[in-house]
């Protein structure tokens, strides 16, 4: 959405407070403001991805009193960075690094002279499956994104903004359950006690764990059930009730990921010179024949068909805007030129 400069800044104000909370903005950059956000509502949950000018954000107390959803604000800075005060509390934030807020409290975040990209969820307290005065101590803490659950949530956050074509409307409140569990977990991670996350968080988290150390070893031919419950410290026979639970086999999940990168790889101009054989081997298949077969099961034409389509939308691409209002996601919150 294009507005005249005078009117951008009182926009982006207005925008924000409506994501968040009412909030007081300034920047030395307001007569030609320029920021654009994304909202993309997972039930209860909204993920936000944004990239804006310069800018002090300030809660204050009496703003709290006048208005408070109850809800945290996490940030994970793509680019950057960023300072934030709690009365006496102080932390700086960079890349990769993860920021926390709460409606309830009065603050200040003030970010570099550098344009700011970061990717915020809101969701309400509630859903942070810990005591609230244990919740309320993570307020302020420095985390990463880079190690740990921390770097899990930030994986998952960017994967799933970078390209929301593959999900359809019913999974948005299942995805938001997922964001609400990552984000609990790291609070718990923050607070140095495993035990404060309900048994079926700690659950769905090393499930998201394991699909993740699937999704990064996929090129791997010999990734094998045993291998993956090694390196998450579990028995096999655990490891499948993990994915009984979710309604798929281990080796179903693997074959699926693979098949689903390889289409993508097929699909993509950049990489039509690349013979089929290749692609195959680059996602675990070794054996083309193997790979053909398996992929003609899933998707109902060869491979070589796909490829001499010319990547067409028939097998999903990205979201357009019609369909991303199914998710709550307005493809204004832009004020720029």
């Amino acid at each position: 959405m294009d507005l005249p400069r005078g009117d951008r800044f009182e926009a982006w104000t207005q925008q924000v407070g409506r994501t968040h909370a009412p909030l007081q903005l300034s920047s030395e950059r307001a007569a030609n403001y320029r920021g654009h956000q994304r909202l993309i509502g997972l039930g209860e949950v909204t993920v936000w991805p944004a990239t804006f000018d310069s800018l002090i954000f300030r809660r204050t107390p009496k703003l709290v009193r006048q208005s408070d959803p109850e809800v945290y604000h996490l940030s994970l800075l793509v680019s950057g960075e960023a300072g934030a005060t709690w009365g006496r509390q102080e932390a700086t934030y960079r890349n990769s690094d993860i920021h926390i807020n709460s409606s309830s409290r009065s603050y200040e975040i003030v970010t570099g002279s550098e344009p700011v990209t970061i990717v915020g969820v809101e969701m309400p307290r509630a859903l942070v499956a810990l005591p609230a005065g244990q919740a309320e101590q993570v307020v302020g803490r420095q985390m990463s994104g880079r190690e740990r659950v921390g770097a899990l949530l930030a994986q998952f956050l960017l994967q799933f903004v970078s390209d929301i074509g593959p999900y359809q409307p019913q999974d948005a409140p299942r995805l938001g359950t997922v964001v609400a569990d990552l984000v609990t977990a790291v609070f718990a991670h923050t607070l140095d006690d495993d035990l404060l996350m309900p048994a079926e968080t700690h659950r769905r988290t090393l499930v998201l764990r394991i699909k993740a150390f699937i999704r990064r070893h996929l090129a791997d031919p010999e990734l094998t059930p045993a291998r993956i419950a090694a390196a998450h410290d579990i028995s096999r026979s655990h490891l499948y009730r993990l994915f009984q639970a979710e309604g798929v086999s281990v080796a179903a999940y693997i074959r699926d990921q693979r098949l689903e990168n390889a289409r993508r790889d097929l699909a993509d101009p950049a990489l039509r010179a690349m013979p089929i054989h290749a692609v195959a081997a680059r996602w675990g298949f070794p054996r083309q024949a193997d790979f053909t077969r398996a992929f003609r099961t899933v998707y109902g034409i060869p491979p070589s068909d796909l490829r001499r389509a010319g990547a067409v939308g028939g097998f999903g691409g990205a979201m357009d805007c019609a369909r991303t209002d199914y998710f709550g996601m307005r493809c204004g919150g832009d004020s720029r030129r």
